[in-house]
């Protein structure tokens, strides 16, 4: 008896890996990686002390978890991503800027999030940019279903945020859909619409390219109840 693969969000691409990403993953995956394991994340041990948890799904290239790693010292972040050139990038940008409050994680976002977080454990998800899979016949492989959502749902504490943006609007009516429909989670803007974008979301190199091709942007964000 087989059973049958889950449907993946990702597809893993031969990327190009420069020589300064090699060496972060040799030299310091030890200091800022997160092993592969069947427990749930211990944060205290992991950080040596007990602070407001973020987790960026999906973080691309590093520049928003990065930024907010460094203006937030008294919060502690978790990034998830599957591709090794972003984790190398992001790996040497905690190196440059010294910082002791940022891990990284390269495994599947789903399985972390099932597996790995406990419940009412995080302050803050962000979202930002998943891969949109726009043609019909590959809707079915977006990050961002009921199922998912109600999952990262239940891993927010009590009025803990979620932060979501695309530059896809039939995406963006979808979360919007999605998220005003879970029960658990309240928007953040008064008609449980788009908000504007964050001030506290650089521009990410995804959104520029989203831009350049005509693109709008559009940003939800949602408070757990």
């Amino acid at each position: 008896m087989t059973t049958e693969r889950p449907i993946r969000s990702f597809v893993l691409r031969a990327g190009r890996v420069t020589a300064g990403q090699e060496r972060a993953w040799r030299e310091l995956w030890p200091k800022y990686g997160i092993e592969p394991a069947p427990a749930p994340i211990d944060w205290r041990r992991l950080f040596g002390r007990t602070a407001p948890r973020w987790v960026e799904i999906g973080f691309g290239a590093g520049e928003v978890i990065g930024a907010l790693a460094a203006g937030n010292p008294h919060n502690d972040y978790i990034g998830i991503e599957v591709h090794r050139a972003g984790v190398g990038r992001l790996l040497l940008h905690a190196e440059r800027e010294g910082l002791q409050n940022l891990r990284v994680l390269c495994h599947d976002a789903v399985e972390i999030v099932n597996e790995r977080l406990e419940d009412a454990s995080l302050a803050g998800v962000l979202i930002f940019f998943p891969d949109p899979w726009h043609k019909k016949r590959h809707h079915k492989r977006r990050l961002l279903g009921p199922g998912f959502i109600a999952r990262v749902a239940q891993k927010l504490e009590k009025d803990g945020v979620l932060h979501l943006a695309t530059d896809w609007q039939g995406y963006a009516e979808q979360m919007r859909a999605i998220c005003n429909a879970e029960a658990a989670l309240r928007s953040l803007s008064p008609d449980g619409g788009f908000v504007p974008r964050p001030a506290f979301r650089p521009e990410t190199r995804f959104e520029r390219r989203g831009l350049r091709l005509g693109h709008g942007v559009w940003d939800l964000a949602y408070a757990k109840r």
